[in-house]
């Protein structure tokens, strides 16, 4: 969806500021800061959403305490634009409704209008939600509403402000001049046509505003996925120049959004406490955990962790994934004096990964990736390390048409050497794999994996890899294909390679020490 680092992560001061002022526990991973020096309306939208039933939560009081600042040079919103990228059931809806009320009774003749994946599902919400909240309301008698087709308003007589609707078109937005356009449910649109409108419409008010609001969408969710790419690129920049001078120009556009990373386990309670602010004030874990158990696990990620949903692609027959949870043990753990260890790099080698098997007592062979990071250089020091400990029975890695390849030189000065007798190998050499070993090992595994000798502890790298891979045709055999695959393989061509590396040297050498009987 994005160029920008999933990983990227804002400073630690920002989740104690956040902490501190609004006793928000869950900070956005992207989210504009509060500037210190502008006033804000935002205490004055709590007030509204409290007379609308839904005080509000601490992550909607500091979204919308940033999205109302004043600047005082100007006495205008220091942002135009304010972008919510947040989790299905977080309260959202009531954040929306309450920046609108808040916004037709603050000023005179407010026109503003509310868009939906549809006009059709615009009126529902509108009619189903926003008005039944309003009139079951102390502000009940500030409103009426008018129903007619086509001319549907929430009317605010004091003020003489409607809020209406409208349609996902080009044509939307057109009309009188527009003070708050707030498009709802982003992720199915699939162009800017509402935004397109909207802006035009908005030029001649000075304290107009732009609100849209998500969940994740999928790679059709052309218009959200962009706003979410210019959001986070905008968010980082912010903080790069903040810590350059805190006194550094902010942007006219303000943008929040909570996500969990694809290495963050969909079942884990800590990733839902990272990624949804409104769980344990109005969402709970049991809610949550009925959610997952129920949901398919792409549309979970999608509404609950804000992940972009991705198609999923036909199966490759020759990696038998489906036979992967199967193999799951939870338990399962290295044997001492039977490890063998690969490496392996991505093709951009833009990360390595180290990896081990080893023969169980059961006869069953542990798969483990050690040790996976960015870069290359970190990868000999580390393996220098492990072999010392461990005394693998051989360090597998690909030959010089490999990614990997290009460690062998820098492996061999660091002392971890190719046999002297090939025949005779000794534990800890390196065993350098040609394109034939390689396609050997890639049949075991799929053979381990059909007969379910193998077992592993599902490490999201490496079951991520399974689910991803793809492979090429090698004569009447194939391999492991980085370049079609649909993610990093590093991981399950190392935990290949150190299978075979296990079975093929395993029986080679002497099993002549004793060592402890876990990694470090």
């Amino acid at each position: 969806m994005t160029t920008t680092s999933e990983t990227w992560a804002p400073p630690t001061e920002f989740a104690e500021d956040l902490k501190e002022r609004y006793g928000l526990e869950c900070p956005p991973r992207w989210g504009t800061p509060r500037h210190p020096d502008r006033p804000s309306l935002g205490p004055k939208l709590w007030k509204v959403m409290a007379k609308l039933g839904a005080p509000p939560m601490p992550w909607q009081k500091y979204v919308s305490d940033v999205a109302l600042e004043i600047d005082p040079a100007t006495g205008l919103f220091a942002h135009r634009e304010v972008g919510l990228s947040v989790s299905r059931q977080q309260g959202k809806t009531e954040l929306c409704l309450g920046a609108q009320v808040h916004r037709a009774l603050a000023w005179p003749r407010q026109n503003i209008v509310y868009a939906a994946q549809t006009r059709g599902m615009a009126r529902q919400r509108w009619e189903d939600e926003f008005w039944e909240k309003i009139a079951a309301s102390e502000l009940a008698r500030m409103a009426r509403i008018r129903k007619s087709n086509g001319n549907e308003a929430i009317l605010w007589g004091r003020t003489r402000s409607k809020m209406g609707i409208t349609a996902n078109t080009e044509k939307a937005g057109h009309g009188p001049p527009l003070d708050l356009g707030f498009i709802d449910e982003a992720f199915a649109h699939e162009d800017d046509r509402l935004e397109q409108a909207f802006s035009p419409a908005m030029l001649t008010r000075m304290m107009a505003q732009l609100w849209w609001a998500s969940a994740g969408g999928t790679t059709k969710s052309v218009w959200l996925n962009k706003k979410r790419e210019i959001g986070r690129k905008l968010i980082e920049a912010l903080w790069a120049a903040l810590a350059e001078d805190p006194a550094a120009v902010r942007p006219r556009a303000a943008y929040f959004e909570w996500f969990a990373p694809e290495d963050m386990p969909r079942d884990d309670p800590a990733t839902w406490y990272a990624t949804l602010p409104a769980l344990g004030h109005t969402v709970t874990e049991d809610v949550i955990r009925a959610e997952l158990e129920k949901m398919d696990p792409a549309e979970f990620d999608r509404a609950y962790l804000n992940r972009t949903r991705k198609p999923t692609p036909p199966t490759d027959p020759n990696v038998p994934k489906g036979k992967w949870p199967g193999l799951l043990d939870a338990k399962s753990r290295p044997v001492a004096d039977s490890v063998a260890f690969a490496i392996d790099v991505s093709q951009d080698r833009s990360s390595a990964s180290i990896a081990a098997a080893s023969k169980r007592a059961d006869g069953k062979v542990h798969l483990e990736v050690v040790a996976r990071r960015p870069g290359t250089d970190w990868v000999v020091p580390a393996m220098v390390k492990l072999r010392a400990l461990w005394k693998p029975v051989a360090v597998a890695i690909a030959s010089s048409g490999a990614p990997a390849g290009s460690l062998i030189d820098d492996l061999i000065a660091a002392g971890i050497d190719v046999p002297a007798d090939k025949d005779h190998p000794q534990r800890g050499d390196l065993a350098v794999m040609r394109s034939g070993d390689i396609t050997e090992a890639c049949g075991q595994l799929a053979d381990a994996f059909n007969q379910g000798t193998v077992r592993h502890t599902d490490q999201v790298p490496l079951t991520a890899a399974v689910n991803g891979a793809r492979t090429r045709r090698n004569g009447d055999a194939w391999q492991l294909d980085r370049t079609s695959s649909l993610v990093d393989i590093s991981p399950l061509c190392a935990v290949t390679f150190a299978r075979w590396a296990l079975l093929i040297r395993g029986p080679q050498v002497e099993e002549d020490y004793d060592i402890g009987d876990s990694f470090a």
